[in-house]
């Protein structure tokens, strides 16, 4: 059926084409018929005004009265724009042109014996100019006149009665042209009726399998969503109350070192005044062991209990942030990040930095997760600038397709490997040469976040030449409990 339509649409195509060929043809032979029309009206005037200056010069000699002069003079200054006109009419016509220039030569040579008779009578020479007017010269010079005229006017009837004839042919062919388009349009009136309404069934049908298969959908979307819901929260809750379980015997162990460091201490001054007291008593060893091994095995507990402190810590703080309602509103991005690099502009100053803010579109979310993600984001640019270079970070951002937003944060530092571009965002997982303080929970912190608001966050960059993350968000913030745009 597709095919049939293609077939007539072009058919249709064909005979519109041919239509219009036709209209032409049919306006170009209009135009003749108005240029041959007008060829003949302007050489019979001609042959009128050659008549009225005759008349003109017979009435001069017959009566001496000037008055017939007048008609004369009035007949020979209108034909040379006349002949002009003619001329202009016929002119690269090869059977025309010809006889309009020997017109033109008869009217010239009819007009100097009208003259020369005229001429010989204002100068009392009647009988001359008389004479003039009995001879055949003027009579023949005016029969072949008309002979020209007559045969422009025979060619011009000619060519009129074949253009009529195509007229006619032409005029028939469109109205049978006229007549198989009007089928046409029938045939394509009830086909396209006929393809609508199949296409309108197939599509309701379709419609309503989707409907269902939506409906399945929603019903599993839901479901699996209070599953994540509840499985989230179980890991929020677990990871609280691991870091709490923590936290009890870390703080045991923390006191029983500053005991230890304090007997330590003790010990160490009783060694000090037996030593002094009686030298033999005391082994080197004892010494080194309460002066060195002791101190040294203290600080180890003492530093690694305070990195356990910090982890506890972190994973309290991402086990809150997980459970914080977020409570959209409209945020001004351009003067929160702009905020955020004055709040740090000492470092930037120091290190002989810049943090350039472009103008930022707005965005529909929760500014304290915004303000964290951007601000460790920032951070961390700042920490991990290429001293070698003057360090420069970019925030720009822009709209994009399908109602989101893209955050730039760029800059020139040291950059990161390619094989660690994922790796980063795992949590205590750190990359490249470890001279910054940290414990890896940064940008783990950021993609939970990122992600909790429905964004995401990926990295571009080359180690050595500066990196770029972008943060991709919803115009507008969606909660999953409302399962809606807030």
């Amino acid at each position: 059926m597709a095919g049939l339509m293609v077939l007539a649409i072009v058919l249709m195509l064909v005979l519109n084409l041919s239509v219009l060929v036709l209209i032409q043809r049919t306006v170009a032979f209009n135009d003749t018929v108005d240029e041959a029309q007008q060829v003949r009206l302007v050489s019979r005037e001609v042959l009128t005004r050659l008549v009225d200056a005759e008349t003109g010069q017979r009435g001069f000699l017959l009566t001496e009265r000037l008055e017939y002069l007048s008609i004369h003079e009035e007949a020979t200054q209108l034909l040379p724009d006349l002949l002009q006109e003619l001329a202009g009419l016929t002119g690269g016509d090869p059977d025309l042109a010809p006889r309009v220039e020997r017109v033109q030569e008869l009217s010239d040579q009819r007009l100097a014996v009208m003259n020369r008779s005229i001429s010989l009578a204002r100068t009392g020479r009647m009988d001359e100019a008389v004479g003039v007017l009995r001879s055949d010269q003027g009579k023949l010079l005016m029969d072949a006149m008309r002979t020209e005229i007559a045969a422009i006017d025979e060619i011009q009837a000619t060519r009129l009665q074949f253009r009529t004839r195509q007229s006619e042919w032409a005029g028939n062919i469109t109205v049978i042209a006229n007549a198989l388009g009007g089928v046409m349009i029938l045939v394509l009136a009830g086909a396209s009726a006929w393809l609508i309404r199949r296409y309108v069934i197939e599509i309701q049908a379709a419609r309503d399998a989707l409907d269902r298969t939506n409906a399945g959908l929603e019903h599993q979307v839901r479901d699996r969503t209070f599953e994540l819901t509840r499985a989230n929260e179980e890991i929020q809750r677990f990871a609280y109350i691991v870091s709490h379980d923590l936290r009890a015997p870390l703080v045991n162990v923390m006191g029983y070192t500053s005991e230890l460091e304090q007997a330590g201490r003790i010990i160490d001054k009783q060694m000090t005044a037996v030593e002094t007291r009686a030298p033999k008593l005391v082994e080197q060893d004892a010494l080194t062991a309460v002066r060195e091994d002791v101190p040294e095995a203290i600080g180890f507990i003492r530093a690694s209990t305070e990195k356990m402190d910090r982890l506890i810590n972190a994973i309290l703080k991402l086990s809150r942030e997980g459970r914080r309602n977020l409570v959209p509103e409209q945020l001004d991005m351009t003067l929160m990040v702009s905020n955020i690099a004055d709040s740090v502009r000492h470092q930037t100053q120091a290190s002989g930095a810049e943090i350039v803010v472009e103008s930022l579109p707005l965005l529909e979310s929760d500014r304290l997760s915004v303000e964290q993600i951007f601000g460790n984001l920032i951070d961390n640019a700042i920490k991990y600038l290429d001293a070698s270079r003057s360090g420069r970070i970019v925030v720009s951002g822009e709209e994009a397709a399908g109602g989101w937003i893209v955050y730039r944060i760029s800059d020139n530092g040291r950059g990161i490997s390619d094989r660690d571009h994922e790796r980063i965002f795992e949590l205590f997982r750190r990359s490249g040469k470890q001279d910054r303080p940290g414990e890896g929970l940064g940008l783990a912190f950021v993609r939970n976040s990122v992600r909790r608001l429905g964004g995401d966050i990926t990295l571009e960059s080359e180690l050595g030449k500066g990196s770029t993350f972008l943060l991709k968000f919803p115009t507008r913030l969606i909660l999953p409990d409302a399962g809606e745009y807030a």
